[in-house]
């Protein structure tokens, strides 16, 4: 009695098996890649960097949204910190009458100088009454590349969740133009800390 002899596949048919399972493993492959491209960073834990002159540092324990309070350039436009947005801002609340403004202000403009050729803008907003003006841009001409902005108002502190509590107040915002650190009080923004900080943001997505 003949055993019957099972069919073998032809060999197109196999050829296509293995390319389908070739092709399967390439997808999978390319799908991995892609997941992990595009999962989102997590942020940084900036409280690492409250120690030495931003022993002060406050991080909030969620990013914040910066407030949509306007204020003004020195020719007057219209601006909010919207328009900073794609740049780790450092905005920096001060006034010509406040001793310990006007003592850290070089250390901003050496942080500022030290990144132009980056997405990094210093935002320095006087809170200086209009009588004052001359003595604000007076300041900021000492302390070039800074740029003049105006809020006699006090609606960007008090735009602030918390508001402000004095001044100087400096704010850190990340690219996102989310509210990342804060430190009340006088600092040295051109040290190793904030040139840390600066980094640790910068290096986000």
């Amino acid at each position: 009695m003949s055993e019957v002899q099972p069919e073998k596949p032809s060999p197109d048919l196999l050829k296509w098996a293995i390319r389908g399972a070739a092709l399967i493993g390439v997808a999978a492959v390319l799908y991995v890649i892609v997941s992990a491209s595009i999962k989102p960073k997590s942020d940084a834990d900036l409280r690492q960097f409250a120690t030495g002159e931003l022993v002060k540092l406050v991080v909030p324990a969620a990013p914040a949204p910066a407030p949509t309070a306007g204020f003004t350039d020195a020719d007057g436009k219209a601006l909010t910190l919207a328009d900073f947005k794609g740049q780790v801002v450092v905005v920096n609340l001060w006034a010509t009458w406040c001793a310990p403004c006007r003592l850290e202000m070089p250390t901003l403009a050496a942080l500022q100088a030290a990144y132009l050729t980056q997405p990094v803008q210093v935002v320095a907003i006087s809170v200086d009454r209009d009588a004052d003006l001359n003595l604000a841009k007076a300041d900021i001409a000492r302390n070039a590349p800074l740029k003049l902005y105006r809020d006699p108002g006090y609606k960007v502190a008090f735009g602030m969740k918390p508001a402000a509590a004095g001044f100087p107040t400096t704010v850190i915002y990340d690219k996102q133009g989310r509210e990342r650190a804060r430190l009340s009080g006088g600092a040295d923004w051109n040290g190793k800390e904030a040139r840390a900080l600066i980094e640790a943001l910068l290096r986000e997505g």
